[in-house]
């Protein structure tokens, strides 16, 4: 099976991660942690942080895709994953959310995110969660009850599933190879000039 990286294009403004879905079955495979807060003492009720930890995107991970009868995997390099995580902000997507990739949801934020530099000392590994370096990890706070007491706290999602658009970098070199080189393109105008004559 072909193995295809995905890319930003930076030329196109649309590349890049839209939202993120919480998801029961995250093609990265890397479900999040569900954080309690600690014991706070306040004149009410203590209550839940309601903050969700995982990786949003996981660099060099073979994902399983299936298009009609092609079967494929995909994979993003650090460095896509690292500008997918800048690009994420800068396109002000912290607050766009899906349920599952088919309803949109509000009531989610994006409130910590960082790429994975140590492993060993990474807030990740205090969490158990087993990522390599490069992988863009987030905390999200939840504040829509029906998503906290209906899917997180029983357990019907697990994870987070990016949505965007990435270009194809073996789609890209066969649209480069289709163009014709600079040499051919010499050699045509030499054709070109010489019947002419």
């Amino acid at each position: 099976m072909n193995l295809i990286e995905l890319i930003i294009d930076e030329k196109d403004e649309l590349s890049g991660v839209d939202a993120i879905s919480v998801v029961e079955s995250p093609a990265i495979e890397s479900n999040f942690v569900a954080l309690k807060s600690e014991e706070i003492k306040l004149a009410q009720v203590d209550s839940e942080k309601r903050i969700l930890m995982g990786a949003v995107l996981i660099p060099e991970k073979p994902i399983y895709r299936k298009n009609g009868e092609d079967e494929y995997y995909i994979y993003f390099s650090k460095d896509t994953v690292n500008k997918a995580s800048q690009l994420f902000f800068k396109n002000g997507n912290q607050n766009n959310w899906t349920l599952e990739h088919n309803k949109e949801i509000k009531g989610l934020t994006v409130v910590e995110s960082w790429i994975v530099e140590d492993t060993q000392k990474d807030k990740s590994a205090i969490y158990n969660l087993s990522v390599p370096i490069g992988s863009w990890m987030a905390s999200v706070k939840v504040e829509d009850d029906t998503i906290w007491n209906d899917y997180v706290k029983t357990g019907k999602v697990k994870g987070f599933s990016l949505e965007g658009y990435f270009a194809d970098k073996l789609e890209e070199k066969k649209q480069l190879s289709k163009q014709p080189s600079v040499i051919e393109q010499i050699k045509q105008i030499i054709n070109k000039y010489e019947n002419k004559k």
